[in-house]
C-alpha cells in the first residue's frame, strides 16, 4: 500500500509543479485508486502486483468510503453556504433591511422554510399581543428578535415584585411601573429594528374591533376567561387567526384557533368559563418559573409559522405540554356547527 500512497503524492506533487488544477490532479488519484481495485479484482491471490498494493482489497475499499463520506460532507457544507448566500443577496432585501438587519437575521435568511422572503414578511408583519405577563413576557420578546416589524401589547397591570420570578421581560427596577412600558423598553432594547405600540388599558368590547383591524395576527396570554371570550370574539369578525396559550402550575397548552381557514375558535372548545375552583389562578395554584418561557416561546413560534408560512401551525390542533413529567401530547380539535361564535349562520370577516 506504501508503493500506491508514495505513487499517489508523486502525481500530486508532479501536477503541481506542473500548475495543474487540483481538480484534474484529484481526478488522476481517483483513476490509481480505481486501477487498483481492478488489479485486486483481475489478478489472483499471491500475485506480485497485489501484493505490492496491498494484497487484499477491503483496505482500499474501506479508505475509499471514507473518502468519499469525507467528499459528501464537504459538498453538503458548500451547497448549504451557497444557498445561505443567495439568500442573503436575494433582490427582496434591496432598499429593505440595513446591514445590520441582514447580519442580525442572517440565521433566519439561511433557513430555506425563512429565507429572504420570510424575514421581510416578518418585517412587514403587525402582530398584537394581549397581556404582558407570564405568557406576554417571552412571547414579546422573541417577536422582537425575530424582526417582526409592528407589534402592538395591551396591558393595564404595572409591574410588581412577584412578577419577576417568571416574568422575565421585566425587572426589578421597573417595579411599579406599567407592563407595556416595561416590555417596550425591554424590546426596544433588544431590537431597536421594530416598532413597538404600548396601549397601557384594559382590552374592552368598546375598543376591540377598531383596534384589530390594524393588526394582522393576535396572541392571547391573557389569564382571565372574560378577554379571553373577548378577544377570540373580535379575531373572529376581523378574520384573524388567534394563538392562544394557558398554563397553570406544570402544564401548559398552545393552539391557533383560525374560523376564517375552517379551524376551530376558543368557544369551540371551551364554550363555558369553568368554575373558579376548577381552574385557579397562577397565584392560587402556582407556576413553576420556567414554565411560561417554554410555553410562550411555542406561541411565537407559531406567529412565526404563520407570518412566514413556514411548516404547520396548529389549525384545529392543541399541544399540551407537561413540564413536570417531560411529556407533551397533540390532540386534535373540531369546529362545533352550534358554536356562538363561529358556528352556522354567524359569519367571518
Amino acid at each position: 500500500m506504501l508503493l500506491v500512497f508514495a505513487f499517489a503524492a508523486a502525481l500530486w506533487g508532479f501536477g503541481a509543479m506542473m500548475k495543474v488544477p487540483k481538480r484534474a490532479r484529484w481526478n488522476m488519484i481517483g483513476l490509481l485508486y480505481v486501477g487498483v481495485l481492478a488489479l485486486h479484482v483481475a489478478l489472483p491471490f499471491g500475485h506480485p502486483l497485489r501484493i505490492a498494493t496491498g494484497e487484499r482489497p477491503e483496505g482500499w475499499l474501506i479508505l475509499g468510503g471514507g473518502a468519499a463520506l469525507v467528499f459528501l460532507y464537504r459538498y453538503g457544507l458548500q451547497r448549504l453556504r451557497g444557498r445561505a448566500q443567495q439568500a442573503q443577496s436575494t433582490p427582496v432585501q434591496k432598499g429593505t433591511f440595513s446591514h445590520t438587519e441582514l447580519n442580525r437575521y442572517a440565521r433566519h435568511i439561511a433557513l430555506r422554510e425563512v429565507g429572504g422572503a420570510g424575514q421581510k414578511a416578518l418585517k412587514g408583519a403587525r402582530v398584537l399581543v394581549v397581556g404582558a405577563g407570564g405568557l406576554g413576557a417571552p412571547v414579546l420578546q422573541y417577536l422582537a428578535a425575530a424582526g417582526v416589524g409592528t407589534i402592538g401589547v395591551v396591558d393595564d397591570d404595572v409591574v410588581e415584585n412577584t412578577n419577576l420570578q417568571r416574568q422575565v421581560i421585566h425587572t426589578d427596577a421597573r417595579i411599579g411601573m406599567p407592563k407595556v412600558f416595561s416590555a417596550q423598553a425591554a424590546m426596544q432594547a433588544q431590537n431597536p429594528f421594530v416598532t413597538v405600540r404600548p396601549y397601557h388599558r384594559r382590552l374592552s368590547a368598546d375598543i376591540v374591533d377598531e383596534l384589530m383591524v390594524e393588526y394582522d395576527l393576535v396572541i392571547d396570554g391573557t389569564d382571565n376567561f372574560d378577554t379571553r371570550y373577548l378577544v377570540n370574539a373580535a379575531a373572529m369578525r376581523a378574520g384573524l387567526p388567534l394563538i392562544s396559550g394557558a398554563l397553570t402550575q406544570w402544564e401548559g397548552q398552545v393552539s391557533v384557533f383560525d374560523p376564517a381557514q375552517g379551524a376551530p375558535c376558543y368557544a369551540c372548545i371551551f364554550p363555558h368559563a369553568p368554575s373558579p375552583e376548577l381552574a385557579p389562578s397562577c397565584a392560587e395554584a402556582g407556576v413553576i418559573a420556567p414554565l411560561p418561557g417554554v410555553v410562550g416561546s411555542m406561541m411565537a413560534l407559531e406567529a412565526v409559522k404563520l407570518i412566514t408560512g413556514a411548516g404547520a401551525p396548529l389549525r384545529g390542533e392543541m399541544v399540551i405540554y407537561d413540564a413536570l413529567y417531560g411529556e407533551s401530547r397533540k390532540i386534535t380539535l373540531k369546529r362545533r356547527v352550534d358554536c356562538t361564535t363561529c358556528g352556522a349562520g354567524v359569519a367571518t370577516g
